[in-house]
């Protein structure tokens, strides 16, 4: 077969292959039904899921809905940005005992011996093959995997970010792949992360991420598009974790103060207002002069990002855990009491709550340096755990402490555990003295109508799963919304993947092929329209003459049967292989 009939018939195939592939590609979440869960009635257990795509797709085609919670969170939990560390030949010769054999052969090694330079050039040969081959072979397909997979996360933050709608935004720790890098390499993948793989996003300004206070500023109103709604549209929130700043025996104040550099701060709150329109319903908000026996307040979202790295103990900076613990004591000392309705913390951090074995992928887990200090951990200690239950959102299991010991609304999002978990953590307050904090999978949880029950206070508690390649490029969608007839904050939690970074990489390589083979095509058609005869064309054979003209004389060649002279004085001459005549 000629190349150009051979490159038509592939572009034949691979063009409507690319097409439908690229398409699916870039509108995965459409595909995938993927939308941010509407607000529904409490006794509605099952979202909706068609009524929300219908929703968001309405948004894009008529910009707007009335529908959409006022409080959208796209969670997206440990991309960890690899780097020089996961190159084998880094900072180190692609051949380098293949160089070392040359110079042994070449006599430009300090070895005396002849035997011995012959030696160590056969050890040297065979490292080469070894060691040298491979090495540079996996260092060139890491070095492809990296650039590939900073466009595989760039295209998970992009197209959510499109089709979704997202009011907010939350990376959930472990921005980078190690804590141990030095700050040139720290400063390149910073540069990735917000260059390559977040381009578009920006940190939260300093000065808008404040520490907890009795007297704040609300930074914005929930639900009203205005100049601060779209600003937070591109702004990142980011969670530190042990791979950006390390685990406690590894936190250093130097670690921390680069990564608030990069990054943003490492601890904070934010806190945002939900306008309320009808002016009979904010005549019964809590009002210290006109209303002052009112239990509602005007219903606020308060976002908590804490760094709980350093929360277990010992850590290798004492003085950056007594801010942290500080940090958490303001945080429960400003928050409104437990009696009062209309508030509802939202808590960002790294490393989950505790939980016993088997309950998710990752189980309790603790190691220690040698000289102290906290070397890694799956979850945090289980004492740490009830200061986050029962000191930010004030649930106990005394039925007699402040609010009957329901605590506030909330919700904790986390990472690390890259297979995601999403759990009910809950305390029965009629087990007595033997009452304690016990775990159980969210969906169970559901089923045994723990959430709610009165005489248990619960927290639910979502570990988003990675969106690494490896745990299908997932992400979290967080819709909160205020119910105000019960005067309180509700949210609905989804995932949503876009799959293996497999599929990811063979479209885009199909592209290319397709893209390469319509440019050769086009050439080959501007050389037919030159004049030349590109279809009879192939590898390895000359272009043949044109079939209408005699090359050499001019005149018209006309094909016809060979033929055979009469008489036995000599024998038939048979003409050309396309029966032309031959003039005698």
């Amino acid at each position: 077969m000629f190349p150009v009939a051979l490159l038509r018939n592939v572009l034949r195939v691979l063009i409507p292959l690319a097409v439908t592939s690229t398409f699916y590609l870039y509108l995965y979440p459409v595909f995938g039904g993927c939308a941010f869960p509407l607000p529904h009635p409490v006794d509605q257990v099952e979202q909706d899921a068609a009524a929300a795509f219908q929703d968001t797709a309405r948004q894009h085609l008529i910009s707007s809905s009335s529908h959409a919670a006022p409080f959208r969170l796209l969670a997206l939990g440990d991309p960890q940005l690899e780097g020089d560390t996961s190159i084998p030949n880094h900072n180190r010769e692609a051949f380098l005992h293949l160089n070392w054999a040359i110079r042994h052969l070449t006599f430009k090694t300090d070895q005396p011996s002849l035997r011995l330079r012959l030696r160590q050039a056969c050890h040297d040969l065979v490292d080469f093959y070894f060691e040298d081959i491979p090495n540079t072979l996996e260092s060139i397909r890491k070095h492809i995997d990296l650039f590939g997979n900073d466009f595989f996360l760039a295209h998970i933050y992009r197209t959510l970010r499109w089709w979704t709608k997202p009011t907010h935004v939350t990376v959930l720790g472990d921005l980078l792949g190690s804590q141990w890098i030095r700050d040139k390499e720290f400063d390149q993948r910073s540069w990735r992360f917000w260059n390559r793989s977040f381009q578009g996003g920006e940190r939260v300004p300093d000065e808008v991420a404040t520490h907890p206070g009795a007297e704040y500023e609300v930074d914005g109103l929930l639900g009203v598009e205005d100049g601060n709604a779209t600003a937070w549209r591109r702004r990142v929130i980011n969670v530190a974790g042990n791979h950006d700043i390390g685990y406690a025996g590894d936190l250093t104040v130097e670690r921390l103060e680069r990564f608030e550099r990069a990054f943003g701060k490492a601890a904070y709150e934010l806190r945002f207002e939900l306008p309320i329109q009808n002016s009979t319903i904010n005549a019964t908000i809590y009002n210290a002069e006109t209303n002052p026996d009112s239990n509602r307040l005007s219903p606020e979202l308060r976002i908590v990002n804490i760094n709980n790295m350093n929360l277990d103990t010992p850590a290798l900076e004492p003085s950056l855990q007594d801010k942290t613990y500080a940090f958490l004591n303001d945080v429960i000392n400003t928050a409104s009491a437990v009696e009062y309705l209309g508030h509802f913390t939202l808590v960002l951090t790294h490393i989950p709550l505790y939980k016993a074995e088997g309950v998710c992928v990752d189980g309790p887990y603790f190691t220690f340096h040698p000289r102290g200090g906290v070397k890694e951990q799956n979850q945090l200690s289980a004492d740490a755990s009830r200061g986050f239950l029962e000191g930010i959102f004030g649930l106990s299991g005394d039925p007699n402490a402040p609010g009957h010991g329901m605590g506030r609304k909330g919700v904790v999002i986390n990472g690390h555990d890259h297979e995601g978990c999403d759990t009910y953590h809950y305390i029965n307050q009629t087990e007595g003295d033997d009452r304690q904090w016990r775990v159980k999978r969210w969906p169970a949880a559901q089923t045994e109508n723990l959430p709610g029950q009165p005489g248990v206070p619960g927290l639910r508690e979502i570990t988003v799963r990675s969106m690494m390649a490896d745990y299908d490029g997932n992400a979290g969608l967080l819709s909160v919304w205020f119910d105000q007839d019960a005067w309180e904050w509700r949210f609905e939690f989804t995932t949503c993947a876009l799959g293996r970074q497999y599929f990811w990489w063979a479209v885009h390589i199909v592209d290319l092929i397709v893209l390469v083979g319509l440019v050769l095509y086009g050439i080959s058609q501007a050389v037919a329209a030159a004049g030349f005869d590109v279809e009879n064309w192939s590898i390895g054979t000359p272009a043949l003459p044109s079939p209408t003209t005699n090359g050499m004389s001019g005149k018209a060649i006309h094909a016809q049967p060979a033929h055979v002279a009469n008489g036995n004085s000599k024998k038939g001459y048979t003409g050309p292989s396309q029966g032309a005549e031959v003039q005698g």
